[in-house]
């Protein structure tokens, strides 16, 4: 079976060591989520709806235990961690709300003699494989929408925070939820590829590496044509207009890029501004970053993290490395920090351009370059110049431009004056090799049902 083990990224010190489950455990896990999703599909909505009330006290009383851990596992500050908690509330109440109206049947208008309605039904058990980075918010927006649709979830949360897949579990079971409805896994590739393969899976849920979601695609579609919701790779671009609020998108700009140490899919991760504000937002820029607060998690004035993944920081040395042997200038940063844990310091760099990694592939760091643009157009090529597609951000007071520019960005989100953040109520998508389907708002439940017509002709004479 073997182990997993989990450092703190913060310390270096390894922090838990857990057995990975075998093929016969696994086999137990989906009989069990089998059996408690054909009673749970008998449910109401409403009944539904009802219980998952009680499971926001369940986060509420697990919330700082469930921080502590999230903070521990991947290096997120404990301020955040906090906060994440709070996120999740946020959306399981939220997707709750919406519920009953969202899966309710649809009645047609009536043809003579004719009866037509479309109504939602439970796929079965949905896999959902998780993320590290923001591990409570991107498994919730699988996990609660697919409960109240009436299934069964099977949480395979990433190897580096397997303890957030086993407080999914126990806050369910807090909550009151029938046993196994929702259970937590620890598998390695191979078995998760036969769970992919199960039969008595109806959809899966997906959230990791363009690479992560391509290989998940394939497997599934060897045997089965089921749901596959895929939120991947990004490299979302800001646009700081000639007309922006500089102050105001100086500090909200390097947050939506810094924050969580840049480990985030929205994360801004290349920033163009125009010519004539260049000169004072990259002065801004480089101020702003050289006051961020680096080092311990636990500390409330922390702001910067560690990398949660032993590999990123010789990825960022690598892209800063790349840009500057093709002109790029380093303002600030670009190397890790010497000593216990890994911290990357916090980089800008300008003078760079499309022929650079750091312009091109997934950073997912505290990193980004500023690229100077003459006008709204040249921004608008070098926005979409990518092959990724989650969100952009437009900072300007003129709605009018933003408008224009949104419906020309090849993008799932388009912002104005905001950057690195999710409405509920508003579905989350990406385009290109970002992935597709949705999660959140009333089309969050799309993946994890079905649809039924029913077309009665009840006048035969």
């Amino acid at each position: 079976m073997g182990k997993c083990r989990v450092d703190n990224p913060a310390t270096g010190e390894w922090f838990l060591e857990l057995d990975y489950m075998s093929d016969s455990a696994v086999e137990k896990a989906l009989e069990r989520a089998d059996h408690a999703q054909q009673q749970w599909k008998k449910t109401t909505v409403a009944e539904r709806v009802k219980r998952t009330e009680k499971l926001v006290d369940a986060w509420k009383s697990l919330g700082e235990g469930i921080a502590q851990d999230i903070s521990k596992q991947m290096g997120k500050p404990l301020h955040h961690a906090r906060g994440e908690v709070g996120g999740t509330i946020q959306r399981t109440r939220h997707m709750a709300s919406i519920a009953e109206e969202a899966l309710a049947p649809r009645e047609l208008p009536p043809l003579e003699g004719i009866e037509r309605s479309i109504a939602r039904e439970p796929v079965g058990i949905v896999f959902d494989i998780a993320a590290w980075n923001y591990p409570l918010l991107v498994a919730v927006n699988a996990v609660v929408p697919a409960v109240l649709a009436g299934n069964s979830v099977i949480l395979k949360h990433s190897p580096r925070t397997p303890l957030c897949g086993q407080h999914f579990e126990d806050a369910f079971r807090h909550a009151g939820f029938p046993e196994h409805l929702v259970q937590s896994t620890l598998v390695t590739h191979d078995v998760a590829r036969g769970i992919l393969a199960d039969s008595r899976v109806g959809a899966v849920s997906f959230v990791g590496s363009t690479r992560g979601g391509r290989e998940v695609l394939q497997e599934v579609a060897k045997s089965r044509f089921i749901d596959v919701g895929l939120e991947l790779g990004g490299k979302d671009p800001a646009y700081v207009a000639a007309d922006a609020n500089l102050p105001y998108a100086i500090a909200n700009v390097m947050e939506g890029a810094f924050f969580n140490a840049g480990q985030s899919c929205c994360a801004i991760e290349r920033v163009y501004v125009h010519k004539d504000q260049a000169a004072e937002f990259i002065a801004g820029a480089k101020a702003e970053v050289e006051g961020y607060v680096q080092g311990d998690p636990e500390d409330a004035a922390t702001f910067l993290g560690p990398m949660a993944l032993p590999s990123a920081c010789d990825n960022l040395e690598q892209q800063v490395k790349d840009a500057v042997s093709k002109g790029a200038t380093l303002l600030c940063g670009g190397s890790r920090v010497e000593g216990p844990g890994r911290f990357f310091r916090p980089t800008l760099l300008t003078n760079v351009n499309h022929s650079m990694t750091l312009m091109k592939e997934e950073s997912f760091g505290p990193i980004i370059g500023i690229q100077v643009v003459e006008s709204d157009e040249e921004a608008l090529g070098m926005m979409n110049d990518s092959e990724y597609g989650l969100t952009a951000s437009i900072w300007t007071e003129d709605r009018s431009r933003a408008r224009f520019l949104s419906d020309r960005l090849q993008t799932g989100t388009v912002f104005m004056n905001r950057c690195d953040y999710l409405d509920p109520a508003q579905p989350w998508t990406g385009v290109k090799n970002t992935g597709r389907g949705v999660t959140l708002s009333r089309h969050g439940f799309d993946g994890f049902t079905r649809f039924k017509n029913r077309h009665f002709r009840w006048k035969t004479t």
